[in-house]
């Protein structure tokens, strides 16, 4: 049949009223809606916007399409609530119909959204949120973690304190809530066993911006202090511990986002020193974190932070995932299964990979604060390759375990 009969024939069918299948071609020309849930108010303002930036950047790049298909991006401000991180997942998914939802920066948050992602059968991928649970004792068939679980980092760095850093008693100090827990906690089991002591916790709830009263707390007679804030209790930490007569007294150890990029140009000298481990810093010298530190520069004028890196490696995954799908994101199961099987040899943080749990098998990097070319940086002074949430530990014996959490492990030194 050639085209000016097939033309006569379409024109036949319509002309009757009888159904026409509309190619597969003409169904994918639909753009594909990702509905972005990030913190853009509030304590956490800059982080959801690092992270709102990351994810542009690489859509820009990629022409704003995914697998061929345009891409439509709905971004919602949560204000780093569980209420209205709900409510706009609700929106996302019944007003606008969106594809998948990626997005959040907070652990209880992650755990208060991953039963809608399972009530709607939604794809939801956290670049950020690294509750522990979320690929652990409570994976979800619809949640996917980009990003690191909480303890992930701090289980090698543990080990690292006691064996390399040398300290032998640590005192702890940190934000009252999942995410500060957890951190502390895969500290704590593997300091610990590398014979090292936890000599006290202290613990301020989650938003606290006076610091004073907890720091003039801390041992002194400990080796180094551990520390974890979330934003915004962060963003004044280094000159609140200088004030505190801590500073060249008790070196100042922790979780990585007490100096993320994100805050880290707002500190002065007074944060040079301080030593945290992660998946990621702008400081790492490969080919390929070279070109995203200076394409990021480029674009927003300033260094990108780790949320800015793994959002912008999330919507590559996406990319990658959909490609292998034919585009058809609208069959999520099938692109949730070819979203675990992506693995990505060069992101900027490096080589990483899913494990059985949904969450990365990546590089930690042990960081410390430099000053280089009049800028402060997190210099990478030691990687551990492919880290796995669960260490070295056997993952089922590791999750016969309680959570890591306030009373566990619990402070046998304190």
């Amino acid at each position: 049949m050639n085209m000016q009969t097939l033309t006569r024939v379409v024109l036949l069918v319509l002309a009757l009223g009888l159904p026409v299948a509309v190619p597969v071609a003409a169904q994918s020309s639909k753009p594909i809606k990702i509905g972005f849930l990030a913190p853009l108010t509030g304590g956490a303002a800059q982080v959801g916007r690092d992270m709102v930036n990351g994810f542009e950047m690489y859509l820009a790049e990629a022409g704003t399409q995914i697998a061929g298909r345009k891409v439509e991006m709905i971004v919602e401000d949560t204000a780093g609530n569980p209420a209205t991180a709900i409510a706009k997942f609700r929106k996302f998914v019944e007003s606008d119909h969106v594809d998948m939802v990626v997005g959040e920066v907070f652990a209880h948050i992650g755990y208060a959204l991953a039963p809608k992602a399972e009530e709607y059968k939604m794809p939801t991928i956290f670049p950020v949120i690294a509750a522990d649970d979320l690929t652990q004792r409570k994976p979800s068939k619809w949640v996917v973690r980009l990003g690191w679980a909480s303890s992930q980092p701090s289980q090698p760095f543990g080990e690292y304190a006691a064996k390399t850093l040398g300290y032998k008693k640590v005192a702890v100090f940190g934000s009252d809530y999942a995410f500060g827990y957890e951190v502390v906690g895969g500290f704590q089991k593997t300091f610990e066993e590398a014979g090292g002591q936890i000599i006290q916790k202290l613990w301020a709830p989650l938003g606290t911006t006076d610091l004073s009263p907890y720091l003039s707390q801390i041992k002194r007679d400990a080796d180094a202090a551990f520390v974890i804030l979330a934003a915004p209790s962060s963003l004044r930490l280094p000159t609140f511990y200088r004030d505190a007569g801590l500073l060249g007294r008790l070196p100042m150890i922790g979780g990585a986002v007490i100096t993320d990029e994100s805050i880290l140009g707002n500190f002065g000298d007074e944060a040079l020193g301080i030593v945290t481990p992660l998946m990621y810093s702008a400081a790492l010298d490969t080919p390929a974190n070279r070109r995203f530190v200076a394409e990021y520069r480029k674009r927003y004028g300033k260094v990108p932070s780790y949320f800015s890196e793994t959002c912008y490696t999330s919507a590559r995954w996406i990319n990658e995932a959909a490609r292998v799908v034919g585009g058809k994101v609208e069959e999520r199961e099938a692109f949730l299964a070819a979203f675990r099987k992506v693995e990505i040899p060069d992101a900027p943080r490096g080589p990483l990979k899913l494990d059985a749990w949904g969450n990365p098998i990546q590089n930690i990097y042990v960081r410390k604060v430099e000053r280089k070319n009049g800028e402060l940086q997190n210099t990478v002074i030691h990687t551990f390759p492919a880290v796995s949430q669960f260490w070295t530990y056997n993952p089922e014996e590791f999750l016969k375990q309680p959570v890591y959490s306030r009373d566990y492990p619990p402070c046998r030194h304190c």
